[in-house]
């Protein structure tokens, strides 16, 4: 059986550069989840590094296939030095730790809430997965295991959220692009949703 994480870890270093922080948590349950941090220029990234460890397993199978489903692990970026978005580090590992947890199959166009503010004042507390390739290219592992896919994580306001669920993802995505909206800064308001 092939141990993902440090080719995962490798892929990450190899996108992003050195992680110049890195913080784990342990959920009862389940495996350990851990969250690196990268800095460049004003930009920050979080990246999981765990969440792929396991295929994520379909809610409604009997019984999880322990090597084929999807891998991912989850990306943030955001502008550094507007808010102290070192405090979504739990909140980053709770997400990655939800296939394990809830059983979910975590996809482009899905919505992942935590319940709280990402980070303290933060506008959002959810986020909207996003389309893989851009930031980390997947990891293609050996047969028959799935790649691993890097997902962008884009943090929504409860509005956003709602809206999104009503008239979807790409129309959400649309409508912040019409709108010139920076999902980086981690101290926006909600986009114009009438």
């Amino acid at each position: 059986m092939t141990d993902v994480l440090p080719l995962v870890e490798a892929r990450l270093r190899t996108a992003l550069g050195e992680p110049d922080a890195r913080a784990a948590v342990t959920f009862l349950g389940t495996d350990r989840m851990e969250v690196l941090r990268f800095q460049e220029g004003d930009i920050v990234r979080y990246a999981t590094l765990g969440m792929s460890a396991q295929p994520m397993a379909d809610p409604t199978a009997m019984l999880a296939d322990p090597v084929r489903g999807p891998r991912a692990e989850l990306l943030l970026s955001v502008r550094s030095g507007v808010a102290d978005t070192d405090k979504v580090l739990r909140p980053l590992a709770v997400l990655a730790a939800s296939p394990q947890v809830e059983g979910v199959v975590v996809a482009p166009g899905a919505s992942l809430d935590t319940g709280e503010p990402l980070w303290p004042g933060a506008a959002f507390t959810s986020v909207l997965v996003a389309e893989p390739g851009g930031l980390v290219e997947d990891l293609e592992l050996d047969e028959p295991l799935d790649p691993v896919r890097f997902l962008p994580l884009l943090p929504m306001t409860p509005n956003e959220a709602a809206w999104k669920r009503v008239h979807g993802a790409v129309a959400l995505q649309e409508r912040w692009l019409t709108h010139g909206t920076d999902l980086r800064d981690p101290a926006r308001r909600s986009v114009p949703l009438e």
